[in-house]
């Protein structure tokens, strides 16, 4: 099993920036996979939606670090492993402008970026960057091929619904044209994953929804069955798990491994990540989780 974690990027953890650097190189040292980001932009006082059912956002969103310029370090300090987002909310961005950032991304760390990519929810987000929530799902589709014209072809151009690229010349091109992941439960997100992903970020948040085949046997299932409708290879989706654990607790390093080997035991998921938001106020303390749940999952 490969096993990934997230970069210090939010909370106490924010406040110590110089040293996400330091903290991706030693994870890697450790044995980490693959390192993560969020991409949050609001923590709002008064939320039409809460994070994850709540009816707020969890405290650790109101210090926030930006997630291309902490991937662009984690991608510089390491050689090894993939550096990826979890996920990055597609709609807020311009795709041609998020394509350069992705291209780049990609080049700094010699093709081991890997783009998880979502729709995103949250109404205040969405109010601040000006876009209509409900054109979040045929934007994130148009972004997909926007993406592949700037990536494949040289001159690009595109003429869609919402954006207009006039032919360009695109000569710098990912080492490798990263493998797009996709998150989401809802009917149109697993069929967008069935159409164009190359991978599908399922999600168990500890302790209270473990349950492997209601949160990923079943909805692979279902995006399998789809995929098989469209000719598509079932067998050509990958996946990777995103674990939250969502309580600070002295036994997480345990929890979480337990978890972890369950999943791999029960499931075709042979990589996670772990989200380490909620359980570190330091930099030193979320090394200390790394190697924990390193040696004790594997």
């Amino acid at each position: 099993m490969k096993i990934g974690f997230t970069l210090p990027q939010t909370g106490a953890v924010a406040w110590q920036a110089a040293e996400a650097g330091r903290y991706a190189r030693e994870a890697e040292n450790l044995g980490a996979d693959s390192l993560w980001v969020i991409d949050r932009l609001l923590a709002p006082v008064d939320p039409k939606v809460g994070y994850n059912g709540a009816d707020d956002f969890p405290e650790e969103f109101r210090a926030l670090l930006d997630p291309f310029a902490l991937m662009a370090v984690a991608a510089s300090a390491t050689e090894r492993v993939l550096v990826g987002s979890n996920i990055i909310n597609a709609p807020y961005y311009s795709p041609a402008v998020l394509a350069r950032m992705f291209t780049t991304l990609d080049v700094l760390s010699g093709g081991r970026f890997v783009p998880g990519l979502g729709a995103g929810w949250s109404p205040e987000e969405f109010e601040a960057v000006g876009v209509p929530i409900s054109e979040r799902g045929e934007r994130l589709d148009e972004a997909l091929d926007v993406f592949e014209h700037l990536w494949t072809a040289n001159p690009a151009e595109h003429n869609g619904k919402h954006w207009t690229i006039a032919a360009t010349r695109s000569e710098l091109k990912p080492v490798r044209k990263p493998p797009i992941y996709l998150a989401g439960f809802a009917p149109a997100a697993m069929k967008r994953v069935a159409r164009r992903a190359d991978g599908w970020l399922p999600a168990l948040v500890l302790p209270q929804a473990t349950d492997v085949d209601l949160m990923i046997n079943r909805p692979l299932e279902q995006i399998h069955g789809l995929m098989a409708e469209i000719g598509r290879d079932p067998k050509s989706l990958d996946m990777i798990l995103r674990i939250y654990p969502t309580i600070r607790t002295d036994t997480v390093v345990q929890d979480v491994a337990a978890v972890i080997k369950r999943v791999g035991e029960q499931t075709e998921v042979r990589h996670v990540l772990v989200d380490l938001m909620y359980q570190a106020d330091d930099i030193d303390t979320m090394l200390k989780l790394v190697g924990g749940i390193l040696a004790a999952a594997r």
